[in-house]
């Protein structure tokens, strides 16, 4: 029988990971099914257990269950622990090992696919969730001329902030309180994109030559996407990118190879709809 592997998340329908690993099995010969599962909102430690009891060799996480997912692995690799938030799932016999492919793939996006430097750069992220929790320190790493997470709920920017914190250029804030400051680059790493909602961003935040990077994929030109686009960001990107680099992370630890990721997302590309005249 093929090896079993998942995504877990809710919703899940729209996921493009199965066709992702689908093509980085047969790029790498690797005999292998992965499958979108949707989880229970008060049911994916149930779900994640009857799936390793189906034969399941590993599992990705999506929304909404990245920070629950840390209580389901037994042990967690350095980069989840700092994330607090775990994205990919390793099933060994009883042991279950959690860890986070979000920051490697979030900056191979950036900087190989999007010839992005971020190190000096003037950096916001949106959100102070599972999303934003995998990418805070690796962006750090980079050494970024600024840090801000910004979020609904002050506290949780703040707390986020605080679980990290190892840099002056790091700052935390509500939404009403980046009036008046712009960003080289601005990451929404919020579910909002999923609803068709924008985080309630002041004008002004989006600098002379910005990115403009939304984390979700396959919603056409999100809300965020186009109010950048109205304030003069200069680059609107997706996190499809981000996706098939998270996913190659997740494929090497499981399978031990690292596939090649231009092909996929090439592929992934040509496969969307052209845009509307609305988008």
């Amino acid at each position: 029988m093929s090896d079993r592997y998942c995504v877990f998340g809710n919703p899940v329908g729209h996921s493009r990971s199965p066709a992702i690993h689908a093509a980085f099995a047969a790029q790498c010969r690797q005999d292998l099914m992965y499958e979108a599962i949707l989880a229970p909102r008060d049911g994916f430690v149930d779900a994640v257990r009857r799936f390793v009891a189906g034969g399941g060799r590993g599992a990705s996480v999506t929304v909404p269950f990245k920070e629950e997912a840390c209580l389901v692995a037994k042990r967690l690799t350095d980069r989840a622990k700092i994330a607090g938030a775990v994205n990919t799932l390793v099933f060994e016999g009883s042991a279950v090992l959690g860890d986070n492919t979000d920051g490697y793939g979030l900056l191979r996006d950036l900087t190989h696919n999007l010839s992005c430097q971020v190190t000096g750069k003037r950096v916001l992220l949106l959100g102070a969730g599972g999303a934003a929790r995998g990418v805070i320190a690796p962006l750090l790493d980079t050494q970024p001329a600024a840090l801000v997470v910004a979020n609904r709920t002050a506290a949780r920017a703040h707390d986020l902030a605080q679980r990290v914190s190892r840099a002056d250029s790091l700052g935390a804030c509500g939404y009403p309180q980046l009036a008046g400051q712009s960003f080289d680059l601005v990451i929404n790493a919020t579910s909002a994109s999923l609803g068709g909602k924008l985080p309630p961003l002041p004008e002004g935040v989006f600098a002379a030559g910005s990115l403009a990077y939304d984390m979700m994929y396959g919603q056409g030109r999100t809300p965020f996407l186009v109010f950048a686009g109205r304030q003069g960001a200069a680059r609107l990107v997706d996190g499809l990118g981000m996706l098939v680099e998270q996913a190659a992370e997740a494929f090497r630890i499981w399978r031990g190879m690292r596939p090649d990721t231009t092909p996929v997302m090439a592929m992934l590309r040509a496969a969307e709809p052209a845009p509307s005249a609305t988008q």
